[in-house]
């Protein structure tokens, strides 16, 4: 078994990838065609997220199962406690293991329907992130990662509060941690001090995607839960009805962000694709991270 922490320990700037499990037939179709695409780029490891809510949880099962089959990809499956009894959670890792994932991204999750919706815990179920963590630890040999909140969990008192709660969830046993959705290059750092000042030394990975369309940029709004940066909108509102141009300046802002974090020692990107693969391989393209001719 290849595992995550050792994919992104290493001496140079890697990256990862995050697809969405399809919805049908013809979104699996697009799905491939962005991992096939992005396999030969040897990505440090590629993550299959659960669905909102849990939704699509089979497809996520099936798809990574294929990834850790098919591909020389290092797959990482995404768990989440939402709507799950604790056996049901005990069932779902017992199938990754089966098919041969054995690193998991473990998430308390949204509320279904409303992701800023209280929180209601199943009767049979977990109340904490950190619960599951050690649920999966429990049941194999599992590399585990948590979420990180740049801008502090919706449901967080403060940024203080928030940073206690990754801690908790690393010290029951994840081993990195990812960030949630940000294009505010100093929210992240700042996040990443918060935990050393803890002596937590865990790997914190920034989540990054690019900015292609208006369309993806109020989605960034939404996974966020925060606004766009007043800088950013500003260079790219104003282009709104030039697709040709967004595009253009979406691109620079997610690469010179990217550039800031690697000025700052961070060695691992982790990227939100929506199963696409373009976007991305043109920002990993002009960092340098793959030959420019396939960008």
């Amino acid at each position: 078994m290849t595992s995550v922490l050792e994919r992104i320990s290493v001496d140079r700037v890697v990256f990862s990838v995050e697809f969405m499990p399809p919805r049908d037939d013809a979104d699996e179709q697009i799905l491939w065609r962005a991992i096939r695409e992005l396999e030969g780029l040897d990505p440090a490891f590629v993550s299959v997220t659960y669905g909102a809510g849990g939704s699509r949880r089979d497809r996520t099962i099936r798809t990574t199962g294929r990834v850790a089959r098919e591909t020389t990809l290092v797959p990482m499956a995404h768990l989440t406690a939402v709507d799950h009894s604790v056996a049901e959670l005990r069932n779902v890792i017992g199938w990754y293991a089966a098919v041969g994932v054995h690193n998991v991204l473990a998430l308390r999750g949204d509320p279904p329907g409303d992701p800023m919706g209280e929180w209601v815990k199943h009767p049979q179920g977990l109340t904490y992130a950190s619960e599951l963590v050690q649920l999966v630890r429990e049941l194999g040999d599992f590399c585990v990662g948590v979420a990180a909140f740049p801008y502090g969990h919706p449901r967080a008192h403060d940024l203080d509060v928030d940073a206690d709660h990754l801690v908790r969830k690393i010290q029951a046993g994840a081993d990195f941690a990812i960030g949630q959705l940000c294009y505010d290059a100093d929210d992240f750092l700042r996040l990443r001090d918060r935990v050393a000042s803890r002596g937590c030394d865990a790997p914190i990975l920034p989540g990054v995607m690019p900015l292609t369309t208006p369309k993806m940029l109020g989605k960034t709004v939404e996974l966020s839960g925060a606004p766009v940066p007043a800088n950013i909108a500003a260079r790219l509102e104003p282009l709104v009805d030039d697709p040709k141009a967004f595009r253009a300046e979406g691109i620079d802002v997610v690469t010179e962000m990217c550039e800031r974090f690697i000025a700052e020692g961070v060695n691992v990107l982790h990227f939100y694709t929506f199963n696409r693969s373009k976007a991305t391989k043109e920002v990993l393209g002009r960092l340098g991270l793959v030959p420019s001719r396939t960008a």
